[in-house]
């Protein structure tokens, strides 16, 4: 199973990115996919979760500004983020939990910068 990531960049505050992260290898799909993230010097943590039914979780954090959302028949999963803030600076980390082994998979990170 593999995850590509794309999408991170650098943005002012207020800006928009849109991440993406193309996963394969499960011939059966996959269930939960989402988002986490890390920044310097702090843990990772969960930013957007979405089942492969198309219920969503977001961290309070984001809640109103990010968006996730996920193209089955692609394996793809994506994150709408506006109006960046500072604090949204980190490595963003993909991951998918493949149907048939219940296993979770981390994709590289791609890095998203808020500066201006």
């Amino acid at each position: 199973v593999q995850l590509q990531a794309s999408g991170g960049g650098l943005v002012q505050p207020g800006g928009s990115l849109r991440l993406s992260c193309a996963a394969s290898g499960s011939a059966s799909g996959f269930n939960n996919m989402g988002w986490y993230r890390q920044a310097p010097g702090k843990q990772r943590e969960s930013v957007a979760t979405i089942t492969s039914g198309g219920t969503t979780t977001y961290a309070d954090s984001v809640k109103g500004r990010f968006t996730i959302s996920r193209d089955n028949g692609k394996n793809t999963v994506y994150l709408q983020m506006n109006n960046l803030k500072l604090e949204d600076t980190a490595v963003y980390y993909c991951y998918a939990v493949t149907s048939y082994n219940i296993r979770l998979y981390w994709g590289q990170g791609t890095q998203v910068t808020v500066s201006s």
